[in-house]
């Protein structure tokens, strides 16, 4: 059994699931799924000054915590119990592409040249850490809602600001990862 839950799964597998979670949470209750808003429900409980935006019925939606949290035990379980020895499968030519920019750690799904702790206080981990991470956290929060709500949940329920939002969110990735991602990594070289 925990053989099968190792092997790498078809895509559609993890997708039909992920679909299936927008009508059973429009059967529950008229939930809304996506994972930003639960630091907005954490933020409302922990603050306790008279920020308008942090002033609601947070109890209603703490249901979202404890999918989050669900998410974050599952990760865990999945990285220290269920993980494939396997080194990841990658295309020879992104591999050929990463290791042209200095990515030559394929072993994780992280590459250690890439995402470790020495890199935080470099070039390159100020543009991945902390303009990446206040970037995402900003087009989160002016897109009134991260890819998961918007693409999952907005776009099954045909919500137009969730289709441009979806647009907004793929062009985005697109240009980063074939115009910024190589210029920084050509620069911190």
């Amino acid at each position: 059994m925990f053989e099968l839950l190792k092997q790498p799964w078809h895509w559609a597998v993890a997708g039909t699931l992920i679909g299936l979670t927008v009508p059973v949470l429009l059967l529950i209750g008229n939930k809304k799924f996506g994972i930003s808003s639960s630091l907005r429900h954490i933020c409302a409980i922990c603050i306790p000054a008279k920020i308008p935006f942090f002033k609601y019925d947070w109890k209603k939606e703490v249901w979202n915590l404890f999918f989050v949290f669900g998410v974050f035990i599952g990760g865990f379980i999945a990285a220290n119990y269920l993980s494939n020895p396997e080194p990841v499968e990658i295309a020879e030519g992104t591999r050929a592409q990463l290791m042209e920019w200095g990515i030559t750690d394929f072993d994780n799904l992280m590459p250690a040249n890439l995402f470790s702790v020495s890199n935080l206080f470099t070039l390159k981990g100020l543009f991945f850490f902390v303009i990446g991470g206040f970037l995402v956290g900003f087009g989160t929060r002016y897109a009134g809602g991260c890819t998961s709500g918007h693409a999952i949940m907005g776009l099954s329920t045909l919500q137009w600001p969730s289709l441009i939002a979806t647009c907004c969110f793929m062009i985005g990735g697109f240009f980063s990862a074939n115009v910024i991602l190589p210029f920084i990594l050509k620069l911190a070289q």
